[in-house]
C-alpha cells in the first residue's frame, strides 16, 4: 500500500478537539518537563564549576603550605619524609578550608562543599582518600587541566549515599596530589524550581486531560442528541428534534441548521401526504364509476366472450384499487407511529393465519423464531411478514415446507421466508432490483401488494431485501439496521 504524506493542516484536520486538547497538555507537560532538564543540567554545570574552582584554591593552598617539600625528587624523598607527609596530610584535612563543609555534613544532608586530599610519594603508604586516584573520572578541560569529574558510590565516601567530586589531579615534583571537592547537585534554590516546575507540568497535564475528557463528553452528548433526532427522522419519525441550546457551543449552529431541515422535511412530507390524498381521492371516484359500468356491461353482455372479457376488465381494476390503497397505506398516518415489534411474534401470528391453508395444500409451515425486537409499525411490518408467507405458500408445491426464521446476525435483527416452489432464474439473482421486478411479474403478490411493497415497507423501516435460490425455491431475506 502506497504511503501518502498528511501535511500538518490536513493531519489537524483528521485529528478530534478532544485529542487536539490532550495533545496540546501532554506537550506542554513535556516542555515543561524538557525546561526542568535543561534547568538542572546548567545548575549542574554550574555547581561542578564552583567546586572546581574551590578544589583549584583548595590545591594551590595545598601546594603553598608545602613549601621545600614540593621541590623534592624521587631520589631525595625518604621514608622519614613521607612519614611526614602523610601526618601534614592529616592536618591539613581536618583544618579549615574557605566555605567548606565537613564530610559529616555532606554525609548526612546531601549538600556539596567537602573537601576531600590524597597524596602519594616515591616511598612509604599513601595518605588521604585513595579512590580520588583509583576511579576512574571524566576528564573536563573546559574546568581546568587536570580536572576530572569523578562519582564516589555509596560506602565509599558516604555510607548511606553516592556523591559527585571534582578532582584536580596533578604532579608537584616527586609528589601526586588530588584536591576535590563534593560537588552540591540540588542546592535550595534548584530543589525549589524543581517542585514548582513538576507541579505546574503536573497540574497542567491533570487540566489538559480533564479538559479534554469533558469536551468529548460533551461533544459525544451532543452528536448523540442530534444523531438519534436523525435517525429517527430516517425510519419518518419527526417527533424528535436536537436540543435546541446544543450540549456543546461548537454544535449550536448545527444543531440549528438539523432542526431546520427536520422542519422543512416534514412539511414536504405533509405536502406529499395531502397530494397523495388528494390524488387519491381523483382515483377512485372514477375506478368505482368504472368498475360500476363494466358490472352492468357484463350483465346486458350477449356472448360469452363478451362477458369473460368484462369479468376480466373487472379483475383488474380492483387489483389496480387494492395496489393503490395498499400503496397510500405507506404514507397514512399509522406509517409515522413507530414503536417496538417483536419480528418472532409477527412471524409466528402469520404463520398461524396460513395454517390451514398449508394444510389443504399438504405445506407444512416450520417456524424457527428467538425473541427478536425491531423498531416499526406494527400494521406495516404484519402485511409485509403476511405478504411473504401467503406467496411461498401459494408457490410451494403440495408436500413441500415453507421455513420462517428470525435471528440476530452481528446484532442485527434478520426475518427470512424460505419456500420450495420454483424459485427464480438464477442469472437474476445478483440483482436485487431485477430479482424483486422478476418475481412480480412471476405472480409473486397477494393482497394486491407484491414483493416491490414488500420492498418499499422494509426500506421504510432502514431495512434490506434479498431474494436468494433455497435450491429447490427461493429465500427471501429482510435484514433491518436496527
Amino acid at each position: 500500500m502506497a504511503f501518502r504524506f498528511l501535511g500538518p493542516r490536513a493531519w489537524l484536520g483528521r485529528r478530534t478537539s478532544t485529542q487536539l486538547a490532550a495533545g496540546i497538555a501532554v506537550m506542554a507537560a513535556l516542555a515543561l518537563t524538557g525546561s526542568l532538564m535543561a534547568t538542572g543540567a546548567a545548575v549542574r554545570m554550574d555547581q561542578r564549576e564552583k567546586a572546581a574552582l574551590a578544589a583549584l584554591d583548595d590545591y594551590g593552598a595545598m601546594v603553598g603550605k608545602l613549601g621545600a617539600e614540593s621541590s623534592l625528587t624521587a631520589a631525595d624523598i625518604t621514608a622519614a619524609d613521607a612519614a611526614y607527609l602523610s601526618a601534614w596530610l592529616s592536618a591539613f584535612q581536618d583544618g579549615p578550608a574557605r566555605d567548606a563543609g565537613t564530610i559529616e555534613e555532606t554525609c548526612s544532608t546531601g549538600r556539596g562543599g567537602a573537601g576531600v586530599r590524597f597524596i602519594r610519594a616515591p616511598v612509604g603508604k599513601p595518605a588521604g582518600l585513595a579512590a580520588l586516584e583509583t576511579t576512574r573520572g571524566v576528564r573536563v578541560p573546559r574546568l581546568g587541566d587536570g580536572v576530572h569529574v569523578v562519582r564516589l558510590d555509596r560506602g565509599v565516601l558516604c555510607p548511606s549515599r553516592a556523591v559527585e567530586v571534582v578532582v584536580v589531579r596533578r604532579a608537584v615534583g616527586a609528589l601526586d596530589i588530588a584536591v576535590g571537592r563534593v560537588v552540591d547537585l540540588s542546592g535550595d534554590a534548584l530543589g525549589w524550581a524543581v517542585a514548582a516546575v513538576a507541579a505546574a507540568a503536573g497540574l497542567l497535564l491533570v487540566f489538559g486531560l480533564t479538559a479534554a475528557t469533558f469536551a468529548r463528553r460533551r461533544l459525544t452528548g451532543a452528536v448523540a442528541e442530534v444523531s438519534r433526532a436523525l435517525d429517527r427522522a430516517s425510519v419518518g419519525d419527526f417527533s424528535i428534534r436536537a436540543p435546541e441550546t446544543a450540549l456543546a457551543p461548537e454544535l449550536t449552529e448545527l444543531t440549528g441548521q438539523v432542526n431546520l431541515t427536520l422542519d422543512r422535511l416534514e412539511e414536504l412530507l405533509s405536502w406529499l401526504r395531502d397530494s397523495a390524498d388528494q390524488l387519491a381521492h381523483d382515483f377512485r371516484t372514477p375506478l368505482a364509476r368504472a368498475s360500476a359500468r363494466l358490472d352492468r356491461l357484463k350483465e346486458a353482455a350477449s356472448t360469452p366472450e363478451a362477458r369473460a372479457l368484462a369479468t376480466e376488465a373487472r379483475a383488474d381494476l380492483t387489483r389496480l384499487t387494492r395496489a393503490m390503497n395498499e400503496a397510500m397505506a405507506l404514507r397514512d398516518g399509522e406509517a409515522w407511529v413507530f414503536e417496538t415489534v417483536r419480528l418472532d411474534r409477527l412471524a409466528a401470528s402469520a404463520a398461524e393465519l396460513y395454517q390451514p391453508l398449508a394444510e389443504e395444500r399438504g405445506v407444512v409451515i416450520r417456524v424457527e423464531a428467538a425473541p427478536v425486537p425491531v423498531l416499526g409499525v406494527r400494521s406495516l411490518l404484519q402485511r409485509a411478514v403476511t405478504n411473504l408467507v401467503d406467496n411461498a405458500v401459494k408457490f410451494s408445491p403440495e408436500g413441500g415446507a415453507v421455513e420462517l426464521r428470525v435471528r440476530l446476525e452481528d446484532g442485527r435483527p434478520v426475518l427470512s421466508v424460505a419456500d420450495q416452489g420454483p424459485g427464480l432464474d438464477p442469472d437474476i439473482l445478483d440483482d436485487p432490483a431485477r430479482a424483486v421486478s422478476s418475481a412480480a411479474d412471476e405472480g409473486r403478490e397477494s393482497h394486491g401488494m407484491g414483493l416491490a411493497y414488500v420492498r418499499a415497507i422494509l426500506k421504510r423501516h432502514g431495512a434490506s431485501m434479498a431474494i436468494d435460490d433455497a435450491a429447490p425455491g427461493a429465500v427471501v431475506t429482510a435484514r433491518f439496521s436496527r
